[in-house]
């Protein structure tokens, strides 16, 4: 059993490995804080969603930002699309590739971010929902797992962390991303917690 444990841990740094080894990467994380920032730094706020276990990751980016990362500091305004009447009851009437996308028609403003998130880059729901952001002058942030995804080129910035065959590793790493982009931000605003 034990040769499967570290298999799995040599198959998780190696998705590490890379996306540290990639500037291009970096460099969007960081233009992804930056954005972010300045949504909160302009009075408006960070949205998020995804299905499955990137709805957990959409609903811990949120919770963080709203709650506390590390140390106590002043709320910042983040909404995961995680409603839990608001989605039976669209994808009901409308349907589920609707759920995301309703939910920012609704709650959404001009000059607000949306965290989108999918380890394909395809799921039908959350490309609804950043073409429904983009209609309304949202901008986007995508968390993808493949390059070149039909959600990373509806995005203002991609984030695409590559990292094997399976949803599993990309989102390991989605989730490292979440919490430096959270960190950044806190860093922005709440030096202190940092010193």
């Amino acid at each position: 059993m034990q040769q499967h444990i570290l298999a799995s841990l040599e198959d998780a740094r190696q998705g590490l490995d890379a996306l540290i080894s990639s500037s291009a990467s970096l460099e969007r994380v960081e233009a992804a804080a930056r954005l972010l920032i300045a949504t909160f730094r302009a009075g408006q706020r960070a949205f998020s969603c995804g299905n499955g276990g990137s709805m957990s990751d959409a609903i811990h980016f949120a919770e963080e930002l709203s709650g506390r990362y590390r140390d106590n500091r002043a709320g910042l305004s983040a909404l995961a699309m995680s409603d839990v009447g608001h989605i039976p009851c669209v994808a009901n009437d409308f349907g589920y590739d609707a759920i995301f996308s309703r939910y920012l028609e609704s709650h959404g403003r001009a000059g607000d971010c949306l965290l989108a998130i999918s380890t394909s880059g395809r799921s039908p729901n959350v490309i609804k929902a950043v073409e429904a952001a983009r209609s309304l002058g949202i901008k986007v942030i995508s968390l993808t797992g493949k390059p070149d995804s039909a959600l990373g080129r509806l995005a203002d910035v991609d984030i695409c962390t590559p990292a094997g065959r399976y949803a599993d590793r990309v989102q390991e790493l989605h989730i490292k991303v979440i919490h430096i982009l959270i960190e950044l931000i806190e860093r922005d605003f709440f030096p202190e917690n940092y010193r």
